[in-house]
């Protein structure tokens, strides 16, 4: 089963888009109103946005080649209510040399493969773009200071399977504790797991999973996700912080996303370092694209009847029929309990959302 099947359901939200788009009003104040026809900006260059500080953007033009170059740029004036996030592939026109106090512009940006949000919380239907093309999200979490919140990581595998990303777990600091009960929880989803021995991570069998992708690290607070980024990418530099023994919560170290390359000899990819996070709202998510993740019980559900839950206590549900005439393997049963588990903590936000 593939965590990108039927992950292509965006509604046209990521069509490309740039400032030719943008219908002007006429300004009274001139001699004469502003024409509505746009520069196409038919030599505008493409590059990756590697990160955004106060208003400016770091965009990597001609990667992979002899010209690679980085250079900074501004957003268009017409685009000033489009979110430029981290992973965009932006249309850039002015000074693209990247010479020191240079500027260009980003006149648009490329359609989208993939965008992962969230709300401040499960109230909050504004929507918090974290990242835009990512394929991969790598989930880090402790195995105790702070202790692991399972029902956290739940939120991040519901977040990665409503965009279309393929969801992967790291578990540090397991000299502190066992995480074998911790990790039972996610049995039937058929992540692939990465655990420390002793503290020590293995730091190529991840590196091998980053090849060829664009993967965004996602982490509570003090879980090493930092020092993970930074064993990856020695380049990086990222803060590392520690847990407050008072609290049990991780100071935030890392404050914006950024993109860093990393490098191997299996070949290169794209790290995502976000900063940590204690919440993850759901506000934004449509529950059938959990479901469509699950490929196999997705074909199952459609004898649902209209409106079905697919929770433990549905009527008439498929999925639950078919479990107890026995047609389901024991690997398929794990697999309805984590679908069941996962569509739970979404109707537990329902539940919690005014007016609903």
């Amino acid at each position: 089963m593939s965590w990108l099947d039927d992950s292509d359901d965006l509604d046209g939200d990521f069509e490309d888009f740039d400032e030719s788009s943008i219908r002007s009003r006429p300004n009274p104040k001139a001699n004469r109103p502003r024409t509505k026809r746009r520069p196409a900006h038919e030599d505008a260059q493409i590059g990756r946005v590697l990160g955004v500080d106060r208003g400016r953007y770091s965009v990597m033009l001609d990667e992979g080649t002899e010209t690679e170059r980085m250079v900074t740029t501004t957003r268009a004036r017409d685009l000033k209510r489009m979110q430029i996030v981290t992973g965009d592939q932006a249309r850039v026109v002015g000074d693209v040399s990247g010479d020191d106090g240079t500027l260009g512009r980003i006149v648009g940006i490329v359609e989208r493969s993939s965008l992962l949000r969230r709300s401040a919380d499960d109230t909050d239907q504004v929507e918090r773009v974290i990242v835009a093309n990512a394929d991969q999200m790598l989930i880090v979490v402790a195995a105790a200071d702070p202790e692991p919140r399972a029902r956290l990581v739940d939120r991040y595998l519901v977040a990665a399977l409503d965009a279309g990303v393929r969801p992967l777990l790291v578990v540090t600091k397991t000299d502190l504790a066992d995480p074998t009960a911790f990790l039972a929880h996610f049995d039937g989803l058929g992540l692939e797991v990465f655990t420390s021995a002793q503290d020590v991570m293995p730091i190529d069998r991840i590196g091998a999973a980053l090849v060829g992708h664009s993967t965004v690290f996602v982490g509570h607070s003090g879980v090493g996700k930092s020092t993970l980024v930074n064993a990856l990418v020695p380049s990086a530099g990222r803060a590392t912080g520690h847990v407050n023994q008072v609290t049990g919560r991780g100071r935030h170290t890392s404050s914006s996303t950024v993109s860093l390359r990393y490098e191997s000899a299996l070949g290169t990819g794209w790290v995502i370092d976000t900063p940590g996070v204690r919440s993850f709202g759901l506000g934004h998510v449509d529950p059938a694209n959990i479901l469509a993740a699950f490929t196999e019980l997705a074909a199952i559900a459609e004898n649902c009847p209209r409106g079905c839950t697919h929770l433990a206590d549905a009527p008439d549900c498929a999925l639950i029929e078919a479990a107890e005439r026995g047609e389901l393997s024991e690997t398929g049963l794990a697999r309805l309990d984590s679908l069941q588990r996962l569509l739970q903590t979404f109707a537990d936000k329902a539940e919690n959302t005014p007016g609903r």
